[in-house]
Parts: C-alpha cells; sequence; structure tokens
C-alpha cells in the first residue's frame, strides 16, 4: 500500500495502546508540512477507530486510508494545512 503514496515519515506505534497512538501520531503530523503523509503502524485494533475518530474531529489533517494485516493496523494520515 505504501508504494500508491508519498509516505513523509513513518511513525511505528506498536506494542502501544490508547491514547497514545492518537498522541503519537498527533505529535508527528504537528512536524510535517502541508501535503505531507504520515504512515502510522499500530497493533492496537482500537487504533482503528481512535485516529479515525481523531482526524475526524481534527482540523488540518485527514485520514487518507486504514489497512488492517499481519496484525498491524496501518494508517495513512495527511496534514491538509
Amino acid at each position: 500500500m505504501s508504494a500508491e503514496y508519498d509516505i513523509a515519515e513513518t511513525l511505528d506505534v506498536k506494542g502501544a495502546s490508547c491514547p497514545m497512538p492518537v498522541v503519537k501520531t498527533k505529535g508527528a503530523v504537528d512536524d510535517l508540512a502541508a501535503g505531507e503523509i504520515l504512515e502510522v503502524l499500530a497493533t492496537d485494533s482500537g487504533s482503528m477507530s481512535d485516529i479515525d475518530g481523531w482526524a475526524a474531529g481534527t482540523a488540518g489533517v485527514e485520514l487518507v486510508e486504514q489497512e488492517e494485516g499481519d496484525d498491524v493496523y496501518r494508517h495513512y494520515v495527511r496534514k491538509t494545512e
């Protein structure tokens, strides 16, 4: 999947549980330039709804896609402004 996106940075939060994947994602997105995409790798199944909800309620970010596979959840978050 990452081949379809120009990933600016990959954040590995495997092993972290709620709320850390969202907290660390927010911090990493803050360091991106507008238009850049952050790939987040998580093992917490709750990260699917947590990151989706965070992105939906946060100005300046867009959840591009989420994938589930091999016990790793991948989230692609674009900084929009």
